[in-house]
């Protein structure tokens, strides 16, 4: 029997955060998420979805005619089978990013794929679901994201990077502002004012089409 995995959306647009941003890519939402952020924007994807066999995923994909693919939710690894999409991807030639909460094992994520770990904040409401040894298995093609929501929370991910040495570990540690709770230019000076090497991230999606499915 085929692999199936239970999708809400495949679809091509601009990356909109991350390492890749402005990149045409296509996305591959898995449906289903264990986390409850309060600020979550993607609430849609908790259920529904459509099965998917691997094989037309792939299909899918090749449609469209770029070489970035990432795999989101919901949290993707919160289906197994998740794990051999992720590998059958890279073995087409894709370039690969898997975007999940710091709340999932990440240990059997195949190596080619770059991990963008968003830790969660005291202000998500879900700050005890991180699982820390994942950071151990971060790798320098990695990313870790924080989203925050206010000084609090921007104190508390200067700690994190600090105390795991983020910054030498992986590719590129990314502040978010929270969506409506937290001004870009605020963010943006204390970074400035505290010299930290990290990187400021707007999310394009959403100035481009309002965070509308599909986009």
């Amino acid at each position: 029997m085929s692999a199936t995995l239970r999708i809400t959306e495949i679809f091509y647009s601009l990356q909109g955060e991350a390492r890749t941003v402005g990149r045409p890519t296509v996305f591959i939402r898995l449906t289903g998420c264990p986390l409850r952020c309060q600020y979550c924007d993607t609430a849609y994807a908790f259920s529904g979805g459509i099965t998917w066999k691997l094989d037309d995923i792939l299909t899918e994909v090749k449609k469209h005619s770029t070489r970035y693919v990432t795999v989101t939710g919901g949290e993707p690894l919160a289906q197994p089978n998740c794990l051999p999409l992720l590998s059958q991807l890279c073995d087409a030639g894709y370039e690969v990013s898997l975007e999940t909460s710091g709340a999932m094992d990440v240990a059997r994520v195949d190596p080619r794929v770059v991990k963008v770990l968003d830790l969660k904040t005291p202000g998500s409401l879900e700050v005890a679901r991180n699982l820390e040894s994942n950071i151990t298995l971060l790798t320098p093609q990695d990313q870790v994201k924080f989203v925050i929501c206010d000084q609090a929370d921007y104190q508390w991910a200067k700690a994190k990077v600090a105390e795991f040495d983020l910054d030498r570990k992986v590719s590129d540690v990314l502040f978010s502002p929270s969506n409506q709770k937290l001004e870009a230019r605020d963010l943006a000076e204390w970074i400035l004012a505290d010299h930290l090497d990290v990187r400021l991230q707007v999310q394009l999606h959403k100035y481009l089409w309002d965070n509308q499915p599909g986009h």
